[in-house]
């Protein structure tokens, strides 16, 4: 219960920590990687064993264009994406990178903006989407406990709560980007669906359990069926999440530099996550049915 009684405090938490991030990303927005804005695509074929990755991307680095996304391709192949460069600038990269070994074919390519628009719309509707489909699955899921409360209201809280745990990464990597120079790319909206999913899936573990305690001949409230679920799932909820963010600390620590802002935007979302699928999305459910018994006695 006393999860349930602190809502008034986890609420003003949360709100502030959404306005922060609204007010962040009103000022400074996100900084657009090249995978949105357009840039040069440059691609290496070496003769023999591709050179270690880092070992690229330090030699990228040295050379002073920004960010730089790096990734394998085939058995001895690299793709480079930049800022578009000019043609001395295109040179010196093929230089550095034929340095560290025998290149058997280069091509470079233009990623004009057109691209990169596509691939933010197509991004922005993918979580769209992804807000809908889980509406649409926890109603159908919850439709046969709809009292006290309707079952669409577990689907709407469910998304309240993944509002919140995709706001804050939005807010602090708005803040990176303007005094880190971090820019977002295809992997920070991975990072930001892998959330969604994965504070979901704990919300809904929750809301289960309300099922669950429901469906028992009992004479307790609502509010007290929900601080008992709340209570019998917290455990598991705080255990998974920390889990998984030892893996991603070390993740971000140790693993290479093209996956530590993909690591720090799960890091982010995943202690939003447990924190609104404890303290946000339950005790909404107990706030909305307050709200509704007292305006029908009214």
């Amino acid at each position: 219960m006393g999860l349930v009684r602190a809502r008034k405090f986890s609420y003003a938490l949360s709100i502030i920590l959404i306005l922060a991030s609204f007010v962040s990303l009103s000022l400074y927005r996100l900084k657009l990687g090249i995978d949105f804005t357009g840039g040069s695509l440059i691609e290496i074929q070496y003769d023999g064993a591709r050179p270690d990755i880092n070992l690229i991307h330090n030699k990228i680095g040295a050379l002073n264009f920004g960010q730089a996304i790096i990734q394998p391709t085939g058995d001895s192949g690299v793709s480079i994406k930049t800022r578009e460069l000019s043609t001395e600038e295109r040179q010196g990269v093929i230089a550095e990178v034929s340095a560290l070994g025998s290149v058997r074919d280069a091509s470079v390519n233009t990623i004009g903006p057109t691209i990169g628009k596509e691939l933010r719309d197509r991004s922005i509707l993918a979580i769209i989407l992804v807000l809908v489909a889980i509406i649409l699955y926890v109603s159908w899921a919850f439709r046969k406990v709809s009292k006290p409360v309707s079952s669409w209201f577990y689907g709407i809280f469910a998304v309240v709560a993944l509002f919140h745990d995709v706001f804050i990464p939005l807010g602090v990597f708005s803040l990176l980007g303007k005094f880190k120079g971090v820019e977002i790319d295809t992997l920070f909206v991975t990072a930001i669906l892998t959330v969604l999913g994965f504070s979901v899936h704990d919300t809904i573990v929750v809301f289960d359990r309300v099922r669950e305690n429901l469906r028992l001949p009992h004479k307790e409230t609502f509010e007290e069926t929900v601080g008992k679920s709340l209570n019998q799932t917290l455990t598991r909820s705080v255990n998974t999440s920390l889990t998984v963010l030892i893996v991603l600390v070390a993740l971000y620590f140790l693993g290479a530099e093209t996956t530590k802002y993909f690591a720090l935007t799960l890091i982010i979302g995943i202690v939003a996550g447990t924190y609104s699928s404890i303290f946000i999305a339950s005790p909404l459910l107990v706030t909305w049915n307050n709200f509704r018994e007292k305006r029908a006695s009214r």
